[in-house]
Order: structure tokens, then C-alpha cells, then sequence
């Protein structure tokens, strides 16, 4: 038999007391032959996390129905008793850490623990579509190397932890379809590596942070279907590739020098807002954006410009349901790429120009053709274009109702689904 002589050690700091109770734990289990694989920290998070779980969520054939804690964690994953969920490394002298915490989408329910520091190794967390309710933990803030971190899809609720800007290796955050409110926090200025926020289908209010200038690597951005206020911060990352804050409660006007700077941008979508004023011609100037959405918000006019439009390399523009006077932009007719074009529910009037109807009939060899062109309710005038009576149906969609049209027989496809507007509206 063997004897084990242990001295005893008066400690009065209680976390160097800890320390020495898990080094004498460890000890004992290596002396018995028992040592475990994984670092006994990470095995106690996984223990609190399914306990906290409602285990009438915990489905027959889900991850959290396999792990079964009478066996080593990291040492039995992808077996009959820990089939997936997470995964392991070995990292710390010879003992495996958790890396990645990602659930299936089983309809687990339940809080999160606030004990997220006994994962100092996780890179990334998903617990995405799911049922997590509660306040997000300020205890993440723990999680150092962290990269991503995907709540995406459940129903949390509360403000968005201040703290969470302190995870500086951060490269995706998602947070969206919760139901968190408050403002974008502050120190979001500290993510510096990141490449992908997502926070739409939330109830967050207050200004758009202009705080995101710093965020050189950031490249998506969606904030859509909230409640933010005030103009598109001066300072954005030059490094954004697509902006999508539609339905929000954005006012004011769109500043040139704010989007010159965007030299990557791909995607823009401000719809459903309340920006007015005039819609800037620097758009048109981006050789890199693609598609630009500003439907249902208060533009009053477009800029135009004699040169610059050549470079553009906008794909589709939709600019409908606003209050647009004046002619139709000449410009949009001599873009090389731009094949769909929405202008219609607005308040613009004059003939549309021939190069319109030959952009749609027949455009210039290397340049797209308009196959979507919308121009309904609003006060054009004049004769149909004549390359526009040749069209067949099934050629382009191309919609002129509910315009100011002496003839605009509904004989042609282009003119069903309203009647023009009566003479004295459109005299008006």
C-alpha cells in the first residue's frame, strides 16, 4: 500500500487558495491513475451550461442529449456520449481546452451562465437560433481569444454588454433577431479586428454610433429593422464592403464626403427611413458599388453631373416611393452596368428620354440593357418612346402606369395595372 504524506498550507488569499486546492486535486487524480483530458475548468463549464438548459428542450438526438459527464468530455467527443457541440485542442500542458462552443439548432432554452471565464481558450461561440432568453452575460468580456461570437436568433433582451468592446481579437459579431434595446455601446470603437457586425431585427434606439471610423477591417455592416435616429455618421470605415440599415428612423441628408470614402462598398440599403434633401451624385461615382436601395424615404431630387457616371459600376438602383420632382436623371440611360432601375411613385415628370427606351430595346455593344425599368405614378408626359412599342412581354419589365400619358393603351404590357392619372391632376 501506499502512503502519500501532504502538507498543510495556510493560504490567505482565497484564489491562490483555489489554485492549490485544483494543483492537489490534479495530483491526487494522477497518483490514482484517474487524470482527466480535459482541463477541469472547461469540464465544469460544460456541466453548469447543460444544467442551466431547460431539459424539456433538450431533445432525444440533440447535442446536449449525448454529453454525459460519467466520461471525459474531450476525450469521448464524437462518440455516442459527446456527439457534437463543441470541440477541443490540446493546448495546455498536455490537457485539452475548449475552443469552440456551437450547438445545433435543437430549440434549446434557457439563461446563459455567468461563469464564462472557466473558457479562457474559446474562439468561437454560436449558439444561434435557438431559445436563450435573459440578459447577454458581461462575463463574455472573459472569453480573450475569442473571434467569433453568434447569439443570432434567440430572445435575449436587455442592453447589449459595454464590455463585449473589450474583445479585441473579436472578427464577427451577430447579434441579430433578439430582442435587445438601448444603443450600440461605445466602446465598440475597441473591435478593432472586426469584420462582420450584425445587429438588425433588435429594438435598439439612439444615433448611429459614429464611433466606427477606428474599425479598419470592418467590412459588413447591418443594423436594419430597428429604431435608430439622427444622419449617417460622418466617419465610416473605409474597409465596408455593404451597409444595410433599412427601416430604422434615419433623417437628414446623405453627405458626399461620408461616401467618397467608401471605395469598396458594394451594397447600400437605406430604405424605409426619413432621409431627405437631394440623393448624392458621389453614388453614382463609386466604381464598386453594385446596388443602392433609398426606396420609401424623403429624397427630393437627384444629382447630375456631366461626368463620373462613366466608372460606376451600380448594377441596380432603386430610389422609388420618395418625392423626387424634376426629369428623369439623363445620366442612368449612359451607366455601362446598371440594368435595373426603379424610379416610380414619385413626383417626377417631363418625356422620358429615347435613350431610355434604347437602353431597354437596344443598348450599346458591351453595355447591360435595362431589364427592369419602373417608372409608374408619376407625372411623365408625352408620346411612348418609339423602341418601346416593339417590346414583347416576356423581353423586359418595364411598368409606365399611372403617369400623365396622352395615349398609353393597356394594349401594351407597359401600360396595364393603373390608369393614367386625369388631366387635371396631371395639369396640376
Amino acid at each position: 500500500m501506499h502512503h502519500y504524506l501532504f502538507h498543510v498550507i495556510t493560504i490567505t488569499n482565497p484564489i491562490t487558495e483555489m489554485g492549490w486546492c485544483f494543483r492537489v486535486i490534479s495530483l491526487l487524480l494522477l497518483l490514482l491513475g484517474a487524470e482527466s483530458k480535459t482541463h477541469w475548468s472547461d469540464t465544469e463549464f460544460l456541466k453548469d451550461f447543460k444544467n442551466g438548459i431547460h431539459p424539456s428542450s433538450v431533445n432525444p438526438g440533440s447535442c446536449l442529449s449525448s454529453w454525459d459527464f460519467t466520461l471525459d468530455p474531450c476525450d469521448n467527443l464524437f462518440t455516442q456520449k459527446f456527439t457534437c457541440g463543441f470541440r477541443c485542442d490540446s493546448i495546455d500542458s498536455g490537457l485539452s481546452r475548449v475552443t469552440e462552443l456551437a450547438l445545433d439548432q435543437a430549440g434549446y432554452s434557457g439563461p446563459l451562465p455567468p461563469t464564462w471565464n472557466l473558457l479562457p481558450y474559446l474562439q468561437t461561440l454560436d449558439l444561434s437560433n435557438n431559445f436563450f432568453y435573459g440578459n447577454i452575460p458581461g462575463s463574455l468580456s472573459n472569453l480573450t481569444r475569442l473571434r467569433r461570437l453568434a447569439l443570432s436568433a434567440n430572445s435575449f433582451s436587455g442592453a447589449i454588454p459595454s464590455s463585449i468592446g473589450s474583445l479585441s481579437t473579436l472578427e464577427e459579431l451577430c447579434l441579430d433577431h433578439n430582442n435587445l434595446t438601448g444603443a450600440i455601446p461605445a466602446t465598440f470603437n475597441g473591435l478593432k479586428n472586426l469584420k462582420r457586425l450584425e445587429l438588425q431585427s433588435n429594438k435598439l434606439q439612439g444615433w448611429v454610433p459614429p464611433y466606427l471610423g477606428p474599425l479598419n477591417n470592418l467590412n459588413y455592416l447591418d443594423a436594419s429593422d430597428n429604431s435608430l435616429i439622427g444622419e449617417l455618421p460622418i466617419w465610416l470605415p473605409a474597409s465596408l464592403v455593404q451597409i444595410s440599415m433599412r427601416n430604422n428612423k434615419l433623417s437628414g441628408v446623405l453627405k458626399p464626403e461620408v461616401l467618397k470614402n467608401l471605395k469598396d462598398l458594394q451594397v447600400l440599403d437605406l430604405s424605409w427611413n426619413k432621409l431627405s434633401g437631394a440623393v448624392p451624385f458621389a453614388l453614382f461615382e463609386l466604381p464598386s458599388l453594385q446596388q443602392l436601395t433609398l426606396s420609401f424615404n424623403e429624397f427630393s431630387s437627384v444629382e447630375g453631373n456631366s461626368a463620373g457616371f462613366e466608372k460606376s459600376g451600380l448594377i441596380a438602383v432603386d430610389i422609388s416611393n420618395n418625392k423626387l420632382r424634376g426629369s428623369l436623371p439623363w445620366f442612368m440611360a449612359w451607366m455601362a452596368q446598371l440594368s435595373a432601375l426603379s424610379l416610380e411613385n414619385n413626383m417626377l415628370s417631363g418625356k422620358i428620354p429615347r435613350e431610355y427606351a434604347m437602353k431597354v430595346v437596344s443598348p450599346r455593344n458591351g453595355e447591360s440593357s435595362f431589364g427592369r425599368l419602373l417608372l409608374g405614378g408619376n407625372y411623365l408626359y408625352g408620346g411612348i418612346p418609339h423602341p418601346l412599342l416593339r417590346l414583347k412581354p416576356d423581353s423586359a419589365n418595364v411598368t409606365l402606369a399611372n403617369n400623365c400619358f396622352y395615349r398609353c393603351p393597356r394594349t401594351f404590357f407597359f401600360c396595364q395595372g393603373a390608369a393614367q392619372k386625369p388631366p387635371p391632376l396631371c395639369h396640376k
